[in-house]
């Protein structure tokens, strides 16, 4: 019996192979057709240009409380800095209070055999000290570059030679329904891979002007921010950056740094320390299905310029207030938000074309951008508006019969908070500011003066009117 068995066990093996056999090009027949990528060679060949980065900062330990984010929102539903622990989001340490370490994960990758490495601003911001893991379980300690808080990329530095290194793509070259490959760290987890397709192109986020973000369906959970975003032919076409949730984890909705910008960013960096950006000086808006009809279009397209400022090349070379710009420095403009990451990347002091709809009519101007700075930061506001990126919130003008009212002399009201510094200091949506540091907050013109001459990296006294009453907050500017 027991010897029968065994045949029989044999036999039925061997049917099982058979049939496995022949189903193998079946199904590679039906990968091919369906076009089903296979990510192993890839997987294997890049993981080692990956690496693992974790930090180390001193915070305060008496305040453990994080802001709610975007308020208005459903709850937590939010822009998850990903990689980020709950100590970044603290009120300022007062003096004298207790001090810890705290402690953050990241990713990152190499651009360079010399050891130049790419990761997101938010994994080692304000970190006292940045170690790099590599594949082999070698740790280095890293030197920080340079960061650029307004495109989340920051550059780090190892003493290494003869390095593996990413082989950089295109990001312009994406299409939507692509295939692409992500290496993190998911919560510690090292190199991980994970895939998806990208879902959208140019996506714009609410309080990130300067980033047409990469949209994926790709599993991206808290420690994969810095990480590689790689299309089939292994090249890397985005930086890893933030995730839309209301869990912390992954819901198909990641967001990459296209790696275009990121170069641009990184070239910056390394060879001045910062980044310099184009100005040209407009207000914009969308164009809407019954303003592009209005205006002559067959379609909605372009960003309709609602203002051009004094002192601007835009007002230099002739822009106008009505004007649809169509076309900057040879790319196509089809939304407002495609204008502002285009004008930002332009080298100032370079002469470029505008391709512009004025009153029913094509025209071409060539216009020369300067340089986007804090006293600018206006650029895409008006003077009842304002969109500070230094104290991170949306502000505007409230009349003066609604303060007379409600017993107030002057204040503005927040429209909306993004991560920053007002954020962590506990401001929110709707509150009124009064006066930062004792002095009066009158109107969005004067606040916008008011932040220029604030100092930097420490706590000032903010009072805010909230739901009728006077409340203080301490403010940190960076």
């Amino acid at each position: 019996m027991k010897r029968c068995l065994t045949f029989n066990g044999l036999f039925l093996n061997s049917l099982l192979l058979a049939a496995a056999l022949l189903l193998q090009p079946m199904v590679t027949q039906a990968a091919e057709k369906y076009g089903l990528p296979d990510f192993t060679e890839l997987a294997e060949h890049n993981n080692k240009v990956v690496v693992n980065i974790s930090t180390t900062k001193t915070v305060s330990k008496q305040d453990n409380q994080i802001p709610p984010q975007f308020r208005g929102m459903p709850e937590e539903l939010l822009r998850h800095f990903f990689g980020i622990p709950p100590e970044m989001f603290q009120q300022p340490p007062q003096q004298d209070t207790p001090k810890k370490q705290a402690h953050s994960l990241g990713s990152g990758f190499i651009i360079s055999e010399d050891g130049y490495i790419l990761t997101n601003n938010h994994v080692v911001e304000d970190a006292d000290e940045i170690i790099v893991r590599m594949r082999n379980r070698k740790e280095l300690k890293a030197e920080l570059i340079g960061t650029d808080p307004r495109t989340d990329v920051a550059l780090l530095k190892i003493k290494a030679d003869n390095l593996p290194y990413a082989k950089i793509g295109k990001s312009k070259d994406l299409k939507v329904g692509q295939w692409v490959l992500a290496i993190g760290e998911p919560f510690g987890l090292d190199y991980t891979v994970t895939h998806g397709i990208v879902s959208a192109l140019g996506r714009s986020l609410p309080e990130d002007t300067y980033v047409p973000f990469i949209q994926t369906d790709v599993p991206i959970n808290p420690g994969n921010s810095g990480g590689p975003l790689f299309n089939l032919d292994g090249e890397v076409v985005g930086i890893n950056s933030q995730i839309y949730s209301n869990s912390g984890g992954s819901m198909g909705l990641s967001f990459s740094i296209p790696i275009d910008i990121a170069m641009n960013v990184a070239e910056q960096l390394k060879a001045n320390g910062k980044v310099v950006r184009g100005f040209l000086g407009v207000q914009i808006q969308e164009v809407t299905s019954d303003l592009s009809e209005s205006f002559g279009l067959d379609k909605p397209t372009g960003a309709l310029v609602g203002e051009v400022y004094d002192n601007t090349p835009a007002k230099e070379y002739g822009i106008e207030a009505g004007d649809i710009i169509l076309e900057f420095d040879g790319r196509k403009i089809e939304k407002s938000s495609d204008l502002p990451p285009v004008v930002g990347m332009t080298p100032i002091n370079e002469k470029v074309k505008v391709k512009l709809l004025r009153q029913g009519k094509v025209k071409y101007l060539t216009v020369k951008l300067t340089s986007l700075d804090k006293s600018k930061d206006l650029a895409m506001s008006s003077d009842r508006k304002l969109n500070s990126n230094r104290l991170g919130v949306t502000v505007e003008e409230i009349p003066k019969e609604w303060l007379q009212d409600n017993g107030l002399p002057y204040g503005v009201r927040v429209t909306d908070v993004s991560s920053g510094p007002a954020e962590q200091a506990g401001i929110r949506n709707g509150d009124i500011i009064v006066t930062i540091d004792f002095k009066p907050v009158k109107s969005v013109r004067e606040l916008n003066k008011l932040l220029q001459s604030l100092p930097k990296k420490r706590s000032l006294p903010v009072r805010v009117i909230r739901n009728g009453r006077s409340v203080f907050l301490p403010l940190v500017l960076d």
